[in-house]
């Protein structure tokens, strides 16, 4: 199955705004919070916070057996709930069977007291079926919960619990409008479409081993509405359909969601939405993993390290320092002492044998030479960027926020155990083979001073300083470009750009002529470097960096680096690039636009600029060329066209009218593409399908 390109900048934003709202992380920089600070100065969503950690005490508490201490929740924090007396009814004949499930004489006669003073009187005006329950319920006081052949076995069966679980989490999370964030919402989504889209084209998933853990199979029982909203207007068919299709509701169930919401298609398409479970503890690995590998926050520090609270990255070898002293300027001496001096790791703790590691580190960099030699010119620039990425590293850790990790207290999912090897060990040699001809020893340290030199490379190219960049990658794995002049190419792009914006037109032409071999060899190429070389024509129209995809270059010399160096990329980001392209597929065979994609930020995850300049420097150049073939055609993303479907697939639709499509999917409760396919078979006449098809 194919990928596409994701904007990881705007994954990052749902990422961060996840876990902030989950209270997963905190600022390393910031002291922490006060005992006696109210809760809802500790961050702007913490009264949704709050609320959905409501949710999940009751949750917990009906699915372990504890009635009243859910009730007692609910009349404290949300008590109009218990004014539904359908509702009421459940809880308190869920009650009487837990009080007999116990099994002692001071419950049952609790039991009987509850059935007498609570459950009858409910069963009188809770729903008309209510009172032919009560009296079925009656038989647990003769068959016991052991009998298989008792009439009331569903009643006993702890089923019932999460049931019961699932409707009030429902119930609660519409009433207090805590619903998840958006990340989880819109993760929830991509994978649904992505499971129907390979279901239906009848291919395998490329991440089922990670979807399958990740999306729990069972929902959340659905609310059902009032009576009093039975009597509700008609709504348009297109929100029917739309939310019918998006969550995979039959038409009357999307309709009793929308009679529940009132009409409102977000919020009863955030309900249904919200009903589908996560493995929570998959989720945060996941989440965790991600945010480590983009430097979002701080990699927790091994129980082995020698000492804990001082990041293993910060433990500097003073035999280390001196080779480098030895070999550059005076500055940069100056820079990494004073480094040295902020760190209170104690000379004692720093062996002969770390020394020896950090000498030989050159050798892990470049995992498909021959000969790791650690002598000459290229040890003395790694070194030195090793000690200049620590440098770097102390500022950015200070940016960085700590993960805290979600309350174990309450977490009331039995989830499946991630294997987030990924994790725990973000960096790994690639093959066996360079780690015995190097003879590196893969230690904690050496982990850290590869992570920070990937995070330290992607910080220097989204901040355009892309000719640093190409020096560093250069002085620790020559050969690294040679596979990857893509990048170079596009690394190339950004330094002509600078160097024309500032006026060295004869340093830019010099960038420009490296350029000219890398198009050479790869045709491709030749259309974006005429696109680039038009910038001469306007120099005062250049753009500027934040113009520029910085971002997008930043991640892929990330992902790019990080490869060569043992760091394997993230796995949610393979589920995003998996369900992306999923979701444009789906969507073309529905030969429509997703009416959630905007609430859910997933046109926000697909805008992507796949031609690295086609957007930017067709900005200033889209005036000078009235004439020849180097306009500029490319698109500033790979979004679809504006209704969702390819120009082959256009021409079928334009068949069909909407009504048209909408009726037959309404009466033969079809999908929306197996009905523009009928349609399209019959001249677009919605009548003679449904004619056909009941013949």
């Amino acid at each position: 199955m194919e990928s596409m390109p994701v904007n990881w900048e705007a994954l990052d934003n749902l990422v961060i705004d996840f876990a902030k709202s989950e209270n997963l992380i905190e600022d390393s920089s910031s002291p922490s919070s006060s005992p006696t600070s109210s809760p809802s100065s500790k961050s702007p969503s913490s009264s949704s916070y709050h609320s959905r950690l409501l949710i999940r005490q009751i949750r917990r508490s009906l699915e372990s057996g504890d009635i009243d201490s859910a009730l007692d929740l609910l009349r404290l924090h949300a008590p109009p709930i218990l004014e539904d007396h359908r509702l009421l009814f459940r809880l308190q004949k869920q009650k009487f069977i837990e009080l007999l499930r116990s099994g002692t004489a001071e419950n049952r006669d609790l039991a009987i007291r509850c059935l007498r003073t609570a459950l009858a009187p409910c069963a009188l005006d809770a729903y008309p079926e209510a009172y032919e329950e009560f009296k079925h319920i009656l038989l647990a006081l003769i068959y016991d919960k052991d009998d298989k052949n008792s009439p009331v076995t569903d009643e006993w069966s702890e089923r019932r619990r999460s049931e019961i679980a699932g409707l009030m989490s429902s119930i609660l999370r519409a009433h207090l409008q805590a619903y998840d964030p958006v990340f989880s919402m819109a993760l929830r989504y991509l994978i649904s479409v992505h499971k129907a889209f390979c279901l239906r084209q009848g291919i395998s998933s490329p991440i089922s081993d990670l979807t399958e853990r990740l999306l729990l199979e069972e929902r959340d029982p659905p609310v059902t509405p009032q009576e009093s909203l039975y009597e509700a207007p008609p709504f348009d068919e297109v929100d029917i359909q739309a939310l019918a299709h998006a969550v995979e509701l039959t038409r009357q169930k999307a309709v009793d969601s929308l009679r529940f919401a009132k009409g409102d298609l977000f919020q009863a398409f955030q309900n249904e939405l919200c009903r589908v479970r996560l493995n929570v503890s998959t989720l945060d690995d996941l989440v965790r993993e991600y945010c480590i590998y983009r430097g979002i926050v701080e990699p927790m520090v091994p129980s082995s390290s020698v000492n804990q609270l001082e990041p293993p990255h910060c433990l500097l070898r003073n035999a280390s320092l001196e080779a480098e002293c030895g070999n550059s300027k005076h500055s940069d001496c100056e820079s990494s002492v004073t480094h040295l001096e902020g760190s209170e790791t104690s000379a004692d703790m720093v062996s002969i044998q770390d020394t020896d590691v950090e000498m030989r580190f050159p050798c892990e960099m470049a995992n498909n030479l021959d000969d790791c030699s650690t002598s000459g010119s290229n040890q003395t620039k790694t070194l030195r960027l090793l000690q200049r990425n620590r440098s770097h590293a102390a500022g950015q850790r200070r940016r960085r926020k700590r993960w805290k990790g979600r309350n174990d207290g309450l977490d009331f999912l039995n989830d499946v155990p991630f294997d987030g090897s990924n994790q725990h060990e973000l960096s790994k040699m690639t093959t066996a083979e360079v780690s015995e001809k190097c003879g590196i020893l893969d230690t904690t340290h050496s982990r850290e001073d590869k992570y920070e030199i990937v995070l330290g490379m992607k910080e220097l190219a989204s901040r355009g300083m892309t000719a640093e960049v190409v020096e560093e990658v250069n002085a620790i794995d020559p050969p690294f470009f040679g596979q990857n002049p893509i990048l170079l190419f596009q690394l190339k792009q950004v330094e002509f750009l600078k160097l024309v914006g500032s006026g060295d037109y004869s340093s830019a032409l010099k960038v420009a002529c490296s350029l000219g071999p890398l198009a050479a060899n790869d045709p491709a190429l030749l259309k974006p470097l005429k696109e680039t070389l038009l910038v001469l024509l306007k120099p005062e129209e250049v753009v500027t960096n934040n113009d520029l995809p910085l971002h997008a270059l930043a991640s892929s010399l990330q992902v790019a680096i990080g490869r060569r160096l043992g760091i394997e990329e993230p796995q949610l980001m393979k589920i995003m690039r998996a369900t992306l392209y999923t979701h444009n597929e789906w969507f073309k065979l529905q030969m429509c636009k997703d009416h959630f994609e905007s609430l859910l930020k997933v046109d926000s995850l697909k805008n992507v600029v796949t031609s690295f300049f086609a957007d930017a420097v067709s900005k200033s150049t889209a005036d000078t060329c009235t004439h020849g073939s180097s306009q500029t055609t490319i698109s500033s993303g790979t979004r679809m066209v504006e209704d969702g479907s390819s120009p082959s697939q256009a021409s079928s639709r334009d068949l069909c009218d909407e009504n048209a499509i909408l009726k037959v999917m309404e009466f033969l409760a079809l999908p929306r593409a197996d009905a523009i396919h009928l349609l399209a078979q019959y001249n677009g006449d919605a009548e003679t399908v449904i004619q056909q098809i009941f013949a």
